[in-house]
């Protein structure tokens, strides 16, 4: 027995050595790059490619079957002189026997210097739609031979036969160095590419992690940007299963280019990714994302994907800056108040579509406002967006634009005016001139709107603020609710609580046409109005509830042209008021005192007026509001009013006429006693100025006043002829004398 064992071992050591030699005789006697030629038609006949192989190719047999090309390229057949790929070095060696077994066991591949090269041209053509195909060049091939007849297919047999294994894969380590794609569309002019590709991995075997490691630089032309990549994590293939997974993926970066601004983007992004063929279904689970100082959590899961990919998860963006955050990408947001959106938070659940993007159960920080409800974009072509919000407090002066410098210099110059012509009527109680009636523009004539972009909105929101800081008006329990598609923006309802009243606002905003137009409804109930004005840095004229109905029309994008081009009506109350340093008792004791001939012994100052009731009606023609039924309730006496405010300017021009109405309490001046004889006459005042000053811009009306000193003359004369005639003449010729004094 050990002696046939011996003799075996002899026998098998033999073979061995015999295959050894054949295989060295073959590698070494049999050189492929003599059949360079056979090779390259052999491409042309059965792959219809043009291979060229300007490089040496190596190769072994046994136990390795090994092969190396270098310097080859691939082109189409269509265009042969143009590769669409070639490449420095290909390496790589498979074990002969397992491939009996259809086993693939191979060793290191490498490859070197790939550079992979797709155009589209001007008619929109790839090359890469030519591969496999033969140049139009009708009855012959590429060799010029006519095409071999088609042979008939086999028949089928009764019983089909079973589909093959899926051949096991088996490789020891995969490299990629210094590889290259570029793609180019000749008719936009855009390209991409990735360059210095570096891809290393670990063995590579079935269900079984890969270690993975991959680097590369990509760019792009319009707009110019590039980008530095690293990808790490283990690659999990389950082919049977159709199954990949991607563990610990962390992949690591930066971005710079043009639309950068000359700023870097440093980004992150980490997880577990899976994607399950067989289920279509694909998800990427403990999610940490940054990008300079922005950190994000969450989970995605796309279901459907041989259909449309429905993707559901959650995020949570942790406090960051969002200003900074903007100013390091690159961009710059609208200006606004100093400290805004320095803090910003989000947590939401998401659901999105190709198409689409909705944030539901949203709750959202920003500065010192809490927002919470649902935020969608229901189309991205169409921009909808889609809101249901409901905030603690907000305050939206601090996100508006402050005011330009040619507003502040005209404001300036308003005050200014107003507070010199103010100042002239408190020092001189009213007895300085009429204050001269405006002229200056008090609007500005600033784009207003971005009707460009209002045009294309296609917007739902309904709003909710426990709140709402506008103007600085502080807003309690407000409620907007507002529509916008195709250019057409309607307000359907503005409401809340303002002080001790509330209002409503309802209206529309048409940015179809050249010019924009506005229609808007407003109701005020019993709002203080100097609360209103002191909100806006003005010194109130009047204190009290105002109630107010106003339907107004107005058309340009700018606050001049909408003031220039206002229309409509609008009715109002003020209610328990006081006309702050008006001081109508004093124009009134001046005006008695004129009549009386007699000087006031004093000039009294700053007097404020209080009344029961102011109300009237204002129609509106292009810009210029006609109040003719101003009406004052004062305790004693009644007060009416006729004029105009011209918004453009903000001034205004009334005539006013007071009247005693029987109380004839002394005066604060004896030159101005009342008296009886006084009674249901209408004191004559002119107001003209500047409509800040309200009451402050009241003076006696001389030219009327000669009117009814004439009439109390008149009256005065009667009463004579009444005394001196008494019954004895005939009462017609009476009432002739008394009418003959009265005119």
């Amino acid at each position: 027995m050990k002696a046939f064992g011996k003799i075996l071992g002899l026998v098998l050591l033999g073979l061995l050595l015999i295959i050894v030699a054949l295989g060295f005789a073959l590698t070494h006697l049999f050189d492929p790059n003599d059949y360079k030629d056979e090779i390259r038609q052999i491409a042309r006949d059965k792959a219809h490619i043009e291979l060229t192989l300007n490089g040496d190719i190596g190769w072994s047999l046994f136990p390795w079957l090994g092969l190396e090309l270098h310097d080859a390229s691939v082109a189409t057949m269509v265009k042969p002189t143009e590769p669409y790929a070639a490449l420095q070095m290909l390496g790589l060696s498979v074990r002969v026997l397992p491939l009996l077994r259809r086993e693939v066991q191979m060793s290191d591949v490498r490859v070197e210097g790939l550079n992979l090269r797709l155009t589209r041209d001007k008619e929109g053509h790839g090359n890469w739609e030519d591969i496999g195909k033969l140049p139009a060049t009708a009855g012959t091939d590429a060799t010029g031979t006519p095409p071999a007849a088609t042979e008939p297919a086999p028949e089928t047999g009764a019983a089909a036969e079973k589909p093959p294994q899926p051949i096991r894969l088996d490789i020891d380590s995969l490299t990629v160095n210094n590889a290259r794609v570029e793609y180019t569309d000749e008719r936009t002019g855009k390209s991409f590419s990735a360059e210095s590709i570096q891809l290393s991995t670990g063995a590579v075997h079935d269900s079984v992690n890969i270690p993975l490691k991959l680097t590369a630089f990509l760019s792009a032309n319009q707009p110019a940007l590039r980008v530095r990549t690293e990808l790490n994590g283990e690659l999990r293939i389950a082919r049977a299963l159709q199954r990949y997974q991607f563990e610990d993926m962390r992949l690591s970066g930066e971005v710079t280019g043009d639309p950068l601004q000359g700023k870097a983007v440093t980004f992150s992004a980490q997880g577990q990714l899976v994607l399950d063929k067989a289920a279509n279904v694909a998800e990427w689970t403990g999610i940490k994302v940054s990008a300079n100082q922005l950190r994000a959590l969450g989970e995605l899961k796309v279901n459907d994907l041989d259909k449309t990919p429905q993707v559901s998860g959650g995020i949570s963006i942790a406090q960051f800056d969002l200003a900074k955050f903007v100013d390091s990408i690159g961009q710059k947001l609208p200006a606004m108040a100093e400290g805004s959106l320095s803090k910003v938070e989000l947590v939401s659940r998401l659901a999105a579509t190709p198409t689409s993007l909705a944030l539901d159960d949203l709750n959202l920080k920003v500065d010192d406002s809490t927002f919470s409800g649902r935020i969608a974009v229901e189309d991205f072509a169409k921009q909808s967006l889609r809101a249901v919000l409901k905030a603690d407090t907000f305050n939206v002066d601090r996100y508006l634009p402050p005011k330009s410098a040619e507003a502040n210099s005209a404001t300036q110059v308003r005050q200014a005016e107003v507070a010199s012509t103010e100042a002239d009527a408190l020092a001189g109680a009213g007895s300085t001139p009429l204050p001269p009636a405006p002229t200056k523009d008090a609007w500005s004539s600033e784009r207003l709107l971005p009707v460009e972009r209002l045009s294309k909105l296609d917007v739902d929101a309904d709003l909710t603020f426990g709140q709402l800081t506008l103007q600085k008006l502080p807003i309690h329990n407000a409620a907007l609710k507002a529509t916008g598609q195709g250019g057409l923006l309607t307000l359907a309802n503005l409401r809340g609580d303002l002080y001790e009243g509330n209002f409503e606002t309802t209206g529309t905003l048409d940015v179809r046409q050249p010019v924009p137009a506005l229609n808007l409804q407003t109701k005020i109930s019993r709002v203080p109005a100097e609360k209103i004005l002191e909100s806006q840095g003005k010194n109130p004229p009047v204190k009290g509830l105002v109630t107010l109905n106003s339907n107004l029309t107005g058309n340009g994008n700018s606050q001049k042209a909408l003031i220039e081009t206002l229309n409509g009506n609008a009715s109002f109350v003020i209610n328990n008021g006081v006309l702050l340093n008006a001081n109508l008792e004093q124009q009134l004791c001046k005006g008695i005192a004129t009549l009386n001939r007699k000087t006031l012994s004093g000039e009294p100052r700053g007097k404020d007026t209080p009344f029961q009731e102011l109300k009237g009606n204002l129609t509106l023609r292009n810009g210029v509001a006609s109040n003719p039924d101003l009406k004052v309730r004062i305790p004693g006496m009644a007060v009416n009013g006729d004029g105009d405010i011209d918004l453009r300017v903000l001034g205004m021009d009334y005539r006013v006429g007071i009247i005693v109405e029987g109380d004839t309490s002394a005066m604060p001046d004896p030159a101005c006693q009342v008296g009886d004889k006084f009674v249901g006459i209408e004191w004559p005042l002119r107001c003209r100025g500047p409509l800040e000053l309200g009451a402050k811009a009241c003076r006696v009306d001389n030219e009327r006043m000669s009117q009814v000193a004439a009439k109390l003359a008149g009256e005065r004369i009667s009463e004579k002829i009444d005394e001196k005639l008494g019954d004895k003449v005939n009462p017609q010729l009476k009432d002739a004398l008394k009418g003959l004094f009265k005119r």
